[in-house]
């Protein structure tokens, strides 16, 4: 029997794993964010959440004795921190307070395609036919869900800027967490990017604390619902499936959240989805199928092998002897 392959298939089956995990949790967070973000600012609505987060994933990381991340990650972390955790919760919170949620949903979903070409670019990460089709058929359906779900006309410019710049900044922040995952743990890049968002979101200390004061029990339950679930545990996931994948793949994979945000809007809030919006749900879980098959297609490219310089010293020893060599009688 041939075992040989079975390491690499189980990982690829952990890491499909963690981003469904990921992508469930993640669609959970749009209905969390509509409860709380009623009694909360979009400021102090994200700064709750990361300080939520980063006192969860603090403890783990002190059961589980983490050090710091190695200095070489740390340009990576900082970058994904102030993007990512930071910018784009402020942005996105924003956004949904100005535009309905099938426009949030449709702009928010030019972020996979961004991963896709900057990943591309910047981290030479492959653009297979299959990732291209599935992307395609995702954002058709992307933008199906978004136009069955949206509001009429209660959209603003202003609020469709908030997304698209939250969309720019979660593409950002993946690119440039995906090398600091090759020098650190998964929990480490996770804890830390997590702490610099908090940072980054103090200025809002201020009306956290009002907000806090006036919100009912539920929106403040929703607000460490947000850090402790779709953003300490999803993103740890998350971090653990783009180390062994693309960006351009994992981008895709987020596709399926409009479909489970729909679902999971029928289910908790009773907001029973049109024909339109199924149809649309369905195209975005098959883009992701799509997108996350061909096996190696998918998989970033290995790096080729430098050789070693050797040093000096051993160098000049191998010199000499290949001379005495030479000298000796025959």
């Amino acid at each position: 029997m041939n075992t040989a392959g079975r390491p690499e298939r189980r990982t690829r089956l952990l890491a499909a794993g963690a981003a469904s995990v990921t992508v469930v949790l993640w669609a959970s967070a749009f209905v969390s964010i509509r409860s709380a973000g009623a009694a909360y600012s979009p400021g102090a609505l994200a700064l709750g959440r990361l300080l939520a987060g980063a006192l969860t994933l603090g403890a783990i990381c002190l059961v589980r004795r983490e050090g710091l991340p190695p200095r070489s990650a740390w340009r990576g972390i900082a970058v994904s921190g102030v993007l990512w955790f930071g910018f784009y919760m402020v942005a996105l919170n924003w956004g949904e307070q100005e535009v309905d949620a099938g426009t949030a949903a449709l702009v928010v979903n030019i972020g996979p395609l961004l991963i896709a070409l900057l990943g591309a670019r910047f981290l030479g990460d492959r653009l297979p036919p299959r990732l291209l089709a599935g992307m395609a058929v995702s954002f058709a359906g992307a933008v199906t869900v978004g136009l069955s779900m949206s509001g009429g006309g209660g959209s603003s410019l202003f609020g469709v800027v908030l997304c698209l710049l939250a969309a720019v900044a979660y593409a950002g922040g993946v690119v440039a967490q995906k090398p600091a995952l090759g020098r650190a743990g998964a929990l480490q890049v996770t804890t830390f990017g997590c702490l610099v968002g908090a940072v980054t979101c103090l200025p809002f200390a201020g009306q956290l604390v009002g907000d806090a004061a006036a919100a009912p029990l539920s929106a403040t339950l929703n607000m460490v619902y947000l850090g402790v679930f779709p953003t300490a545990l999803a993103f740890t996931t998350w971090a653990y499936a783009l180390a062994r994948t693309t960006a351009g793949r994992m981008g895709a994979t987020t596709y399926a959240v409009p479909s489970l945000v729909v679902l999971m809007s029928w289910l908790a809030l009773g907001e029973v989805p049109g024909v339109l919006t199924l149809a649309g749900g369905a195209l975005c879980l098959a883009g992701v199928a799509v997108s996350r098959s061909g096996g190696a297609a998918g998989r970033p490219a290995a790096p080729r092998p430098r050789p070693e310089p050797q040093p000096r010293a051993q160098a000049q020893q191998q010199a000499q002897a290949r001379s005495d060599e030479a000298e000796a009688p025959n």
